[in-house]
């Protein structure tokens, strides 16, 4: 089992406050700390942490005011990494990392969601957790004429930043059907639900803007350490 490869520090930082902003724990319009306060508190060099801010501010959620601060915007939905990342601990937010269990070249099994012609898909098994706080077991596949080899070192914490840069595919919209299952057989020894134990249950089909499927998945998650959330603004 491995650790994927983390993104950029200013990206998890700026994807951290976007997730502490849709949570709404930081209001509208509330002003952040001091940008060297802010750098300390965060264990990171202001440089570091300017760069995470002008990404925000980039995408709307924030005013950077010369000589006042940074003063927090809310809006529906932005460009962000996690942008379809839909799981957040039961506080709200957390900023999610990924530890691949194994990643394999396989035939697709039958009754597979439609993705591509290739009868095989690469299958990313991989356990996720929000600050640090194990909460799911995901399954994912993608069609195998997308690459010929995936690697756990091709991997970051997010796929679908993955997906954007090394293979091209932009995800526009997903499908999920959300209910309840039982942990799979094949669940490993590192995720503290069982085999059989029951579970929050997310079945996604991930689309192209072109309306093509370019990604199947299955996550099992615990609904006593996670809830699942999607926010929507006014059509």
């Amino acid at each position: 089992m491995a650790k994927t490869s983390a993104l950029p520090k200013f990206i998890q930082l700026s994807e951290m406050l976007i997730r502490e902003i849709a949570a709404g724990h930081l209001a509208d319009g509330a002003r952040l700390p001091p940008e060297r306060d802010m750098a300390d508190d965060l264990g990171v060099a202001v440089g570091t942490l300017r760069k995470a801010l002008a990404d925000v501010e980039a995408k709307g959620l924030l005013d950077r005011v010369q000589g006042s601060g940074n003063y927090v915007r809310h809006r529906p939905a932005v460009d962000s990494v996690y942008a379809f990342f839909r799981l957040e601990l039961l506080k709200g937010g957390g900023l999610p990392t990924a530890q691949v269990v194994s990643v394999d070249r396989l035939t697709k099994p039958a009754g597979f969601a439609r993705l591509g012609g290739d009868p095989q898909g690469h299958r990313i098994i991989r356990l996720r957790s929000l600050d640090g706080v194990l909460i799911a077991l995901e399954e994912i596949w993608l069609d195998a004429a997308v690459r010929e080899n995936v690697a756990v070192s091709d991997l970051s914490d997010s796929l679908y930043h993955f997906y954007r840069h090394e293979l091209g595919l932009v995800i526009a919209s997903v499908e999920d059907r959300v209910g309840v299952d039982a942990m799979p057989s094949w669940t490993p020894d590192a995720f503290h639900l069982k085999a059989g134990q029951n579970a929050g249950y997310i079945e996604r089909v991930s689309w192209t803007a072109a309306k093509e499927p370019a990604e199947f998945s299955r996550t099992w998650y615990d609904a006593k350490r996670a809830n699942y959330i999607s926010r929507m603004g006014k059509g």
